[in-house]
C-alpha cells in the first residue's frame, strides 16, 4: 500500500512501490489529464508537480513520491499561477489538437512560480523537452508571458 498526497487530497493505492506515477494516476485514480506520451520522459506530456516541481510521472516510481505532495493538471487551477496559466491558455488558442498541454502548462506553472518574471532564455530552458507536435510554441511562449504579466 502506498500512501500520498495528490491535488491537496491524502490516497491509499495498493501497488508495487516500482509502479509509474502515471499510471497509479490514470489508472487507479482516474485522473486522465496528465497524459502518456513517450514513456521515457522526454516529450513531457507526463508532466506533474511534485512539491512544486515540474517532473515526468511515466518514469517516476511512486515508491519515490513520499511526503511529497503530488499536483496534476486537475488540481493546478487551484493555484493563483495555475489558474493564471490556464487562463492565459484560453484568452491565447494556444491550444490545438492538446494532447500535449497538460505537461505544457504544468511546466509553464512551475516555471512562473519558480521564476515569475522569465525571459526567453529562462522559457525556453524550462519548455525544453516539452514536446508539442502541432507546432504551438509560439502561442505556448505568448502564454507563458501573458500568464507572467498578469501575476
Amino acid at each position: 500500500m502506498v500512501s500520498m498526497r495528490v491535488n491537496d487530497e491524502m490516497t491509499e493505492v495498493a501497488v508495487d512501490a516500482d509502479t509509474p506515477l502515471l499510471w497509479v494516476l490514470r489508472d487507479l485514480l482516474g485522473m486522465t489529464g496528465t497524459k502518456f506520451g513517450c514513456g521515457i520522459a522526454q516529450c513531457g506530456a507526463c508532466t506533474v508537480h511534485l512539491d512544486g516541481v515540474a517532473v515526468r510521472s511515466c518514469r517516476l516510481p511512486v515508491g519515490e513520491v513520499g511526503d511529497r505532495a503530488v499536483r496534476t493538471i486537475e488540481g493546478v487551477g487551484s493555484t493563483p499561477v495555475g489558474a493564471r496559466v490556464q487562463q492565459a491558455w484560453l484568452d491565447l488558442d494556444v491550444i490545438q489538437c492538446g494532447y500535449c498541454q497538460s505537461g505544457q502548462i504544468m511546466a509553464a506553472a512551475a516555471l512562473l512560480a519558480a521564476n515569475p518574471e522569465p525571459d526567453d532564455a529562462d522559457i525556453d530552458a524550462a519548455m525544453a523537452g516539452n514536446i508539442c507536435r502541432c507546432g504551438t510554441y509560439v502561442r505556448i511562449r505568448d502564454g507563458i508571458k501573458r500568464a507572467a504579466q498578469h501575476g
